[in-house]
C-alpha cells in the first residue's frame, strides 16, 4: 500500500490544497471556574431594556427570547423560552455541531481514482476505479480534473478490465416528506447525491474528454478491487461544508452532512437520513442533557416546517459549543458576521462584527424566522441569544432580531465580538 500514499501525496499536493483558515485569537481564553462565577452578576440595565423589548406592542404571531450570560453562567432574560415553534435554519446549528462532535472538525471527505493492473504502452492491463464517500461538494469538474492527473501520471489510453464506480448512494437524494417540492433542486447537490446513473454519466464523459477509451460494458458498480493502487485522491475538509450551511445557510450542505451523520452512525442501514436524525436526538439526550419536552426533529437543514425547538433549546447548543474549544473555533469562524458577511452581511455597519449569528427564514406556509449566536455586552461579558418568531410576517421578525441585537450592544464605543 505504500505506491498509495505516494502517488497520492503528490497528486493532492500537486492540485489541492484546502487549509483551514485561522479562527482568530489562538487560542480560547481559559474557563472561569463555575464557584467563582457564582460572584459575576449579570447587566442589570441591559435586563431592563430586554424587559421592554420583551413585552411592548408588537405585530401579532408567536414570540420567543432567551439571553444567556456565558461570562456569569447565569440567565439574562427569557420570555416565552421554551415555546416550541419551528426553526427554519437554526436547525443547522444542531445538525452542524452534531456533525462535528461525531465527526470531529478535522474530518475529510475523500474522492478517489485507481488503477489495478500494469501498463504497457498505452494499454493498462488491469482495471480502473473511482471512489467516493459522500462528499457534499463533488462537482464534474473536479471529477475532469481526476481523469486528467489519472493521464498524465499514468499514460494510458484503453484498459482492459473493467471500470469499477464504488459509491455509498446509489439513489439519488429524496425530499424530505414536508418539504415542498421546489424545496429539493437537484442541480445544487454533489454529483455523488444525484444516483449511479448521473455519476455514471459524469465519470465517461470527464474520461473520454481526456481520450481514454473504453466500452459501456466495461463499466460495474461494485466494491473497490483491493490490489488496487491510488492514483489520486481529493481531501475536502469538513470546515468547508460547515461554512456553507452556516454562513450562507446551504441546505444542500446541511442535508449532505445528515446523511454523512447517518451513515458514519449506521452504515449497514441505507437510509442514512433517518440514521442521521437518530443521532441528532442521541446528541441532544446524551450530550446536551437536554431537558426540553416537545422537541421534533425530521432534518438537518430546517425546510421542514414540522420541525420544532425552542429559543432555550438553541441556547444549549451554543452553549454547549462554547465549552468545546475546537467546535467553538468553528462556530467562531463560520457563523454569519452582522455587517460583513454571509447572511448578514446588509446589517447596519454600525453593528458590524459586533453579532455572529446563525438566521433561519421560510417564508412558507407563513412566516417562520430564527436568530441565534453570540454577542459581546456592554459590560464584557459573552451572551448567547436565540429569539423566534412563527406566524409572523418574516419582515416584521427581521426588524426584532435587529432590534435585538442592538439592545445587546448598544454602546456606541462598543468593541467587535473577539473570542
Amino acid at each position: 500500500m505504500r505506491s498509495i500514499t505516494k502517488y497520492c501525496s503528490i497528486a493532492v499536493l500537486t492540485l489541492y490544497v484546502i487549509v483551514l483558515a485561522s479562527c482568530g485569537s489562538k487560542e480560547q481564553k481559559q474557563a472561569t471556574p463555575k464557584s467563582e462565577k457564582q460572584n459575576i452578576a449579570v447587566d442589570t440595565a441591559l435586563q431592563s431594556k430586554l424587559n421592554k423589548f420583551a413585552t411592548k406592542p408588537r405585530c401579532k404571531g408567536n414570540f420567543g427570547l432567551y439571553v444567556y450570560d456565558i461570562t456569569a453562567d447565569k440567565v439574562v432574560y427569557a420570555n416565552n423560552e421554551h415555546q416550541l415553534q419551528p426553526s427554519a435554519s437554526c436547525m443547522k446549528l444542531l445538525s452542524g455541531v452534531a456533525g462535528l462532535h461525531q465527526l470531529g472538525v478535522n474530518y475529510k471527505y475523500h474522492s478517489a481514482v485507481y488503477t489495478n493492473g500494469s501498463v504497457k504502452g498505452d494499454t493498462l492491463h488491469g482495471d480502473i476505479a473511482f471512489k467516493g464517500d459522500l462528499d457534499p461538494q463533488l462537482t464534474p469538474a473536479e471529477v475532469k480534473d481526476m481523469a486528467h492527473i489519472m493521464k498524465q501520471l499514468k499514460g494510458f489510453k484503453t484498459f482492459t478490465g473493467k471500470f469499477y464506480i464504488d459509491i455509498l448512494m446509489p439513489n439519488q437524494i429524496q425530499k424530505e416528506q414536508h418539504w415542498y417540492d421546489y424545496d429539493l433542486t437537484l442541480s445544487k447537490f454533489s454529483i455523488l447525491f444525484r444516483g449511479k446513473d448521473f455519476v455514471e454519466r459524469t465519470l465517461k464523459t470527464a474520461f473520454r474528454q481526456e481520450g481514454f477509451k473504453f466500452k459501456d460494458d466495461q463499466i460495474v458498480f461494485a466494491s473497490l478491487p483491493r490490489t488496487s493502487h491510488c492514483v489520486f485522491r481529493l481531501n475536502r475538509d469538513i470546515s468547508m461544508v460547515i461554512r456553507r450551511m452556516w454562513k450562507n445557510s446551504a441546505n444542500t450542505q446541511a442535508t449532505s452532512l445528515l446523511y454523512t451523520i447517518g451513515y458514519t452512525a449506521n452504515p449497514k442501514n441505507p437510509d442514512y437520513a433517518s440514521s442521521g436524525i437518530a443521532y441528532m436526538k442521541q446528541f441532544m439526550k446524551n450530550e446536551l442533557k437536554s431537558t426540553e419536552k416537545g422537541i421534533v426533529i425530521h432534518d438537518g437543514c430546517g425546510l421542514c416546517t414540522q420541525d420544532q425547538l425552542t429559543p432555550y433549546f438553541l441556547c444549549e447548543i451554543l452553549r454547549y459549543g462554547y465549552a468545546h474549544k475546537d467546535i467553538y473555533n468553528m462556530l467562531y469562524q463560520f457563523l454569519a458576521v452582522s455587517g460583513q458577511d454571509g447572511t448578514l452581511r446588509r446589517w447596519p455597519q454600525t453593528m458590524k462584527e459586533k453579532v455572529r449569528a446563525k438566521t433561519g427564514t421560510l417564508s412558507h406556509p407563513y412566516g417562520i424566522s430564527s436568530l441565534a449566536g453570540y454577542a459581546r455586552g456592554n459590560n464584557g461579558h459573552l451572551l448567547c441569544f436565540a429569539i423566534m418568531d412563527s406566524e409572523m410576517s418574516v419582515l416584521d421578525a427581521h426588524v426584532l432580531q435587529k432590534d435585538l441585537c442592538e439592545i445587546l450592544v448598544s454602546d456606541p464605543n462598543h468593541k467587535k465580538l473577539k473570542k
